[in-house]
């Protein structure tokens, strides 16, 4: 670990998909001091782990390695009426989530952005982001004025004459919809199937890590890089943020000020912090014996996430990858539901032919449905026993009836779509897939694990029976095709399903200083407080139609000209 500076001018909490792109930006200038913190592991160019560098998210499968431990959500009420909680996945690894994740790089709509402009986030309209969201990439299969060639994160799709045989019978089972064939899910904003983006290059992920800490960037004089440092607290004179309390390896304490912190923890841990630092609702705070700096009833509010559910099949051997195949995912399917409080595209499904890193997981397709534009909204706040401990988060997932109303009326298209000829004609074979504790367990990566998983794999592919019987003991009994015809069953298992796909944001939302709801303003300085800034998912008015690593790392970027006092890209 490098010896720690007692003071810089930027303090960057967080080295995940915004703090890397701000470490890079703001320590371009060799007269600005940058010191970039993070509570997890270093990945330096050269030894960043194989499971990382993985197509196929391995790192998941690593237990607490790569993760917050012990971090859960509530996500929503059963249909049993009891609050369901599982465990909330956040990556604790420079590259923070983008080191983790299945490494989508889609953007969203023209429209989301437009509705951040209409929440009071000024400046932050489509026409405002698309330089900066061309900045970031380069495009290696798409070209023209939507897209960037120079950028330092590689974006990439697998096409269609590079398909194999599963992309190409899924495509077959989903062009029953009508919905068109695109290219480009960046550029083409109205519904159908696409090969979806991802940032990879030669294979690899290419993480935020490795898009904007590389070599040149880390030997720069005037840029400090600490992993496994924890910020404890924010220091502040007043209402001004004067620097931070760290914790190093081994538990090491160092203070260190800063001119500017500028928090780039994510929706769970940012707005924690502000928290901790007595800038929150002021009730809230009191009730945690925290003193009061800056009422902002906003921090910890508005939480959203997109809620989804999963959804297995068994795969007949043509359609299976060979193990050498490590990229699993290869259509996305953008469509709109057409329901009463419903909007243009806001459903989305990803179709992989992978569905675990195991023999078992090679013979399941794996699908992903989640709802695009969603009304739900939960929020986070401290423990009051506890408040230095982990936040309390409830995602509230389909406490709106509208988002239970398309997710249920998903579910059953999808069923429709995927009992095909062209992928599996018998029911028996999907079955609704849910991280369960047990099934964590059985993934995490191990030669034991990959044992029982191989010998599990060879009862699947035994007698059709035997499978079916499997199958249903797996999906605890539930049969999807007949579920699927009763529209109450149908609700009750949604919520039983639901979860959130690893997209929180919101919950140090921008918008007009003059908004008591908002926390930053659109230029990502915290209202009412001095010296400090919060540039991450976190201050996202609404949820992209999209995965938000891309969207992240276009904030930080943003952001991060801002600070620095440069023109927007043309």
């Amino acid at each position: 670990m490098p010896d720690l500076p007692a003071s810089v001018d930027v303090l960057i909490v967080g080295g995940g998909s915004a703090g890397c792109v701000m470490a890079n930006r703001l320590s371009a200038d060799p007269g600005r001091r940058v010191l970039l913190v993070e509570a997890g592991r270093d990945t330096p160019p050269g030894r960043v782990p194989a499971e990382i560098l993985d197509s196929y998210p391995m790192p998941l499968f690593f237990g607490d390695t790569y993760i917050w431990p012990g971090l859960d959500a509530a996500v929503t009420r059963g249909a049993d009426g009891r609050v369901r909680r599982r465990a909330y996945e956040q990556g604790r690894v420079m590259g923070g989530s983008s080191s983790i994740n299945v490494q989508a790089a889609n953007r969203g709509l023209p429209r989301d952005y437009e509705a951040w402009v209409e929440a009071g986030a000024a400046g932050w309209g489509w026409d405002d982001v698309l330089p900066y969201f061309r900045r970031l990439e380069t495009d290696l299969d798409c070209d023209g004025p939507l897209h960037g060639r120079d950028g330092p994160v590689p974006i990439r799709r697998i096409l269609e004459p590079a398909w194999p045989p599963f992309a190409r019978a899924v495509a077959r089972a989903f062009d029953a919809t009508g919905l068109p064939r695109r290219l480009d899910q960046n550029g083409e904003f109205e519904d159908g199937l696409f090969p979806p983006a991802f940032s990879n290059r030669d294979d690899a992920r290419v993480s935020a890590a490795a898009a904007y800490l590389d070599a040149e960037t880390r030997a720069r004089d005037n840029l400090v890089i600490a992993a496994q440092t924890r910020v404890t607290a924010l220091t502040r004179d007043g209402r001004r943020v004067t620097g931070a309390q760290l914790r190093g390896p081994g538990g090491r304490p160092h203070r260190v000020a800063a001119r500017r912190v500028v928090v780039c923890a994510g929706a769970l841990q940012s707005p924690a912090l502000l928290l901790r630092a007595g800038i929150g609702p002021a009730e809230h705070l009191r009730a945690c014996g925290i003193a009061v700096v800056a009422d902002r009833p906003g921090v910890g509010e508005n939480l959203r996430d997109h809620p989804a559910l999963t959804v297995a099949q068994y795969l007949p051997r043509p359609l299976r990858l060979p193990p050498s195949q490590r990229r699993a995912s290869f259509l996305a399917v953008r469509s709109s539901s057409g329901l009463p409080g419903g909007s243009a595209s806001d459903m989305y499904l990803t179709a992989s032919a992978r569905g675990g890193w195991h023999a078992l997981g090679a013979r399941l397709a794996l699908y992903f449905l989640w709802v695009n534009q969603p009304h739900s909204v939960g929020r986070l706040r401290l423990d009051p026993a506890d408040p230095s401990g982990h936040p309390d988060i409830d995602l509230n997932l389909l406490s709106d009836p509208r988002d239970l109303d398309r997710l249920a009326a998903g579910l059953r298209d999808l069923v429709a779509r995927v009992v095909s000829p062209h992928l599996n004609p018998d029911p028996a074979a999907l079955v609704p897939a849910s991280f369960t504790p047990a099934i964590k367990r059985l993934s995490r990566f191990s030669p034991g694990n990959r044992r029982v998983t191989a010998l599990l794999a060879a009862l699947l592919d035994g007698p059709a029976p035997l499978r079916r019987r499997m199958l249903r003991l797996v999906s605890g009994g539930v049969a999807l095709g007949e579920v699927v015809g009763d529209d109450a069953a149908l609700r009750d298992l949604v919520r039983d399903l639901v979860f959130g796909v690893w997209h929180a944001s919101g919950t140090c939302r921008m918008g007009d200083p003059q908004d008591p709801g908002a926390v930053v303003d659109p230029a990502g300085g915290v209202i009412g407080v001095a010296g400090l800034t919060v540039a991450d998912a976190s201050v996202m008015p609404s949820l992209p139609s999209a995965n938000t690593n891309v969207p992240t790392m276009m904030v930080a970027e943003k952001i991060a000209d801002h600070l620095a006092g440069r023109p927007p890209p043309a």
